[in-house]
């Protein structure tokens, strides 16, 4: 296996790389889904809630929770699974943030110029 690279690139790059890899895989999604509707969400129910085995489904939390977007609480033989909330706001305000740069810098100045037109009109 070859040696990470990670330490070539900054911090923000490699959190928000991270987070759009705990985000990257549809069934992620939908988990994080069922543990936004319910408070505290045990491994076992999301395998009835999910068509994915429950291997897949712990590997898929083990990805989220390294990521830092949810958090497991061992509670007898099971692990209760939550979304850290503070981590899915600063994942999805960074994430928004540099989506919006990387949209602004990659169409040119002009529309950027129009859009802050456009916003300050509104604003009025």
């Amino acid at each position: 296996m070859g040696l990470s690279k990670n330490n070539l690139f900054t911090t923000q790059q490699n959190m928000l790389a991270a987070w759009a890899k705990a985000l990257a895989h549809p069934a992620r999604i939908a988990i994080l889904q069922i543990l936004a509707e319910s408070r505290n969400c045990a491994c076992g129910d999301l395998v009835d809630k999910l068509p994915l085995s429950q291997a897949t489904i712990s590997q898929h939390l083990k990805a989220m929770k390294e990521a830092g977007l949810i958090k497991g609480e061992e509670m007898g033989r099971k692990v209760c699974y939550c979304i850290d909330k503070q981590a899915c706001a600063k994942a999805s305000s960074s994430l928004q943030l540099f989506l919006i740069v990387v949209a602004v810098v990659s169409v040119g100045s002009f529309f950027l110029f129009r859009s802050i037109a456009i916003i300050r009109f509104i604003n009025l």
